[in-house]
């Protein structure tokens, strides 16, 4: 099995930090290039290393945060320029809340970040993450259908989880892929740990409207810059606390037997007077976007993840 890189797109697709606190985990970057000529454009990944850790049993979920193996995952949220590039080029008809190009892309269903981690992969050789009966361009495409569940026999089904196909190279972070970038830090002083907020501190951050420092919340009513969505986790990831709300590939109840039931949230909006920390949010479908029911406009909805 091949194991996932985090992306996020105004969810989690974060990369390229390389400046961090010395008392925090190493970060190691790379650069994937996608699409050609105008429509070509980069994302960043941080490594998410230390395979095996313990989960945190103070959160929710609970447990959360283990992972077995390495990845990668974006640093930055999935920015507007990135997703209008990659509609462009793969025909994807992703609708999306349209701001500076440097905004993360808001307003995203979760079949459509689908849809983008899919184009990701096929558009660099490997192959689609999630399963769509009819693919772009086709009769009767729609970018808000729902997903099928793969099945045993078909190349790269995972029984554990039946909506990644495990020989992709992007998805959609899980619920641990996520929680671990946020909150773990192999070298928290102590012993290895959980973190209640993801700036790498048990404090809440001050909150701000942009920059490299605090969070974006309390009041915020627009989101910052993917690159200015304040401080660092402890692996190097951005915004994952504040700034828009960030789609899980993993259904809120746990587990990916159906793909009718609501998908988690995470991470939070500017416009929350305070951080939740370690809580999370339920979008009410694969087909509604961050902003629907109780979810805020200013959310975000796509995080790839890498093997």
């Amino acid at each position: 099995m091949k194991h996932p890189t985090i992306t996020s797109l105004g969810l989690a697709v974060l990369a390229g930090i390389s400046l961090v606190s010395p008392a925090r985990a190493a970060i190691i970057t790379t650069t994937d290039t996608f699409g050609t000529e105008g429509n070509a454009f980069t994302m960043n990944f941080v490594g998410i290393g230390n395979p095996g850790n313990a989960p945190d049993t103070t959160g929710d979920p609970n447990p959360a945060g283990a992972v077995a193996y390495s990845y990668r995952m974006s640093p930055y949220e999935v920015s507007v320029d990135m997703v209008t590039k990659a509609n462009t080029a793969g025909v994807l008809g992703i609708t999306y809340t349209d701001r500076s190009d440097n905004n993360p892309a808001t307003s995203v269903s979760w079949n459509e970040a689908a849809r983008l981690v899919n184009w990701l992969n096929v558009s660099s050789g490997s192959v689609a993450a999630y399963k769509f009966s009819i693919q772009p361009a086709g009769v009767g495409y729609g970018a808000n259908a729902n997903i099928a569940l793969w099945t045993s026999g078909e190349a790269g089904y995972n029984d554990k989880n039946p909506f990644r196909n495990s020989n992709a190279k992007y998805f959609l972070p899980s619920e641990n892929e996520w929680y671990k970038a946020a909150y773990y830090d192999p070298n928290k002083t102590g012993g290895a740990g959980y973190y209640d907020y993801a700036t790498g501190s048990d404090t809440a951050p001050s909150p701000v409207a942009s920059g490299t420092s605090g969070a974006v919340y309390n009041g915020q009513s627009s989101p910052a810059d993917i690159t200015s969505a304040g401080d660092l986790s402890p692996y190097g990831t951005m915004g994952q606390g504040g700034n828009v709300w960030e789609w899980m590939e993993t259904n809120y109840s746990g587990t990916n037997n159906s793909s009718g039931l609501n998908r988690g949230l995470r991470g939070q909006y500017g416009l929350l007077s305070t951080l939740g920390g370690l809580s999370r949010g339920s979008g009410q479908d694969a087909r509604a976007t961050c902003g629907a029911g109780i979810l805020p406009a200013a959310s975000s909805c796509l995080v790839p993840v890498s093997s």
